[in-house]
């Protein structure tokens, strides 16, 4: 027989998926008492004993220490008849110290036996022990030990239920937060399939099947996989007729026309969908296994998936949102640009080389991307400078160049009132792109690392743009030259990290260059 591995011994609920076959199986009893003869009537009066369809399922211990390691091998017991006085008088009461407060098991129910009471006295014990029953061996008779059994296997199983509920809805609140902060509707889906995986209690074989577009013919089965776990793994972006017999493609088909889940003891199929832009997302859900739903494990499933497909909604929403924002952004960028006899793309490979140097600072792929799309924003304030100064051909005089100075300033007026986050990355790289490393810059002559690291980068690369690439008032100039420029500048203009990863890299920046040439 292969080994059992629990993730919590002392917790008393199973947690892997052959332990709880073994659990659905059988009720397991331990009997912890020194005399034999005890052991042997037990069983004789529990022979035909069954609770919810189960029978009992006995282990015999006799010995405290015995006891002991049984539980430890066979955390899924449910219930102990633990004798008080067996290799010492209070070998049974060490017992159930080692149990309740070692194990920290408040599941198992453990019923102390005795034929001294005179060595454990009743009150004393039930007060100073977390035990669930206190029985003289002459008192047990075959129908009290059965009555006795019964109300403990039916407390067992309603605080197990109770137990796993509890955890269920936990994971439900832990992973609806988890599903808002997805990115992607991939990221999001094979989230979804974890958790739910979760709620069957580690249960390792799930297809997520994608069927929002599909055309539903009865001869053009176009369910596809789309994330999948355990032996479907290998299926991922297979169509389910390649994964599943034909009896269980049927009733995929079948879930998804009644719009309902469908649960057998050994597979279940479950349905979610969001509705946005008018169109319906729809998904199906394949589980298989020796799954055992109770009606509060189908409730607590149902409950996910509803909070699943309003974060799904929020998701879209969110992307929705975000794309108006980017195209907001792209435009008033562009407008700039246009305005100042520049194409836009100046602005893309700005963009792409805040990114890159942002990834290889370390920033999170979050920050990353609102960097990315605030870039462009950068010189937003040349909106208020004039035609003549801002395309003028030659060196600008002192005055015009004291107006010229005054854009970052314009730019973050217009975008710091803003509650948009991009909009704010944007007021700041407004404000900061042309500060210097060593307080030489403008407009607030800070320096070092008082500069915002997105001023910080942006500088780096609007800079290398506007060498690399010819201008109104001038010509590009040879690569050689720029790293020339930045190795002299690095803690003069730049920030000296940047520069190492940008001299570290300009093969990189050459690849941006061109990909998006004017």
């Amino acid at each position: 027989m292969s080994k059992m591995i629990f993730a919590k011994p002392s917790s008393g609920v199973l947690t892997t998926k052959s332990a709880e076959k073994k659990q659905n199986n059988t009720w397991k009893i331990l009997i912890s008492d020194d005399e034999e003869q005890v052991h042997e009537i037990t069983k004789l009066a529990l022979t035909h004993f069954s609770f919810s369809g189960k029978k009992l399922e006995f282990i015999s211990a006799f010995t405290g220490e015995e006891t002991k390691k049984l539980i430890i091998e066979n955390p899924d017991v449910a219930i102990i008849l633990q004798d008080v006085v067996m290799e010492t008088d209070t070998a049974g009461l060490d017992v159930v110290k080692f149990v309740r407060e070692e194990l920290n098991n408040k599941f198992i129910r453990i019923i102390l036996r005795t034929g001294q009471p005179g060595q454990a006295p009743e009150r004393k014990v039930i007060v100073d022990y977390d035990i669930n029953d206190y029985k003289e061996k002459t008192e047990l008779t075959s129908q009290k030990l059965f009555t006795l059994i019964y109300s403990s296997l039916r407390s067992f199983q309603d605080i197990n239920t109770i137990e796993r509920n509890k955890v269920g809805l936990q994971k439900i609140i832990d992973s609806t937060s988890e599903l808002f902060s997805r990115q992607s509707i991939d990221e999001f889906l094979s989230e979804t399939l974890m958790h739910i995986t979760k709620l069957f209690h580690n249960n390792e074989y799930a297809l997520l099947c994608d069927v929002s577009r599909m055309q539903l013919k009865k001869q053009e089965n176009n369910i596809n996989v789309i994330s999948s776990t355990g032996k479907f793994s290998k299926y991922l972006n297979k169509n389910v007729v390649d994964v599943l017999s034909e009896a269980s493609c049927q009733l995929l088909q079948q879930c998804f026309d009644t719009k309902s889940n469908i649960y057998q003891p050994e597979f279940c199929i479950i349905y979610f969908s969001c509705c946005h832009d008018n169109e319906s997302d729809e998904r199906l859900l394949y589980f298989s296994g020796n799954l055992d739903l109770s009606e509060t494990d189908k409730n607590l499933i149902n409950l996910y998936i509803k909070q699943a497909e309003i974060s799904l909604d929020n998701l879209l929403l969110s992307q929705k949102i975000e794309k108006g924002q980017r195209e907001i952004v792209n435009l008033l960028g562009t407008s700039i640009e246009t305005r100042s006899k520049e194409t836009g793309n100046h602005i893309k490979r700005v963009a792409e080389f805040s990114a890159f140097l942002a990834k290889e600072i370390g920033m999170d792929k979050d920050e990353i991307q609102i960097l990315k799309l605030a870039s462009p924003l950068h010189d937003l304030g040349k909106i208020g400078i004039s035609d003549a100064i801002l395309n003028k051909p030659g060196k600008l005089e002192s005055h015009e160049w004291q107006t010229m100075m005054t854009h970052p300033k314009i730019g973050y007026d217009m975008l710091r009132t803003s509650d948009c986050e991009i909009l704010q990355a944007g007021a700041i790289i407004s404000y900061e792109h042309h500060e210097k490393w060593d307080g030489s810059g403008y407009p607030e002559n800070k320096k070092g690392n008082d500069i915002h690291i997105y001023g910080r980068i942006t500088a780096v690369a609007d800079v290398f743009d506007a060498l690399a690439c010819k201008r109104c008032y001038k010509e590009a100039w040879l690569m050689e030259d720029i790293i020339a420029l930045y190795k002299k500048q690095r803690g003069a203009h730049f920030d000296p990290e940047l520069v190492d990863i940008f001299l570290n890299n300009t093969d990189e920046f050459i690849a941006i260059l061109e990909h998006y040439k004017d």
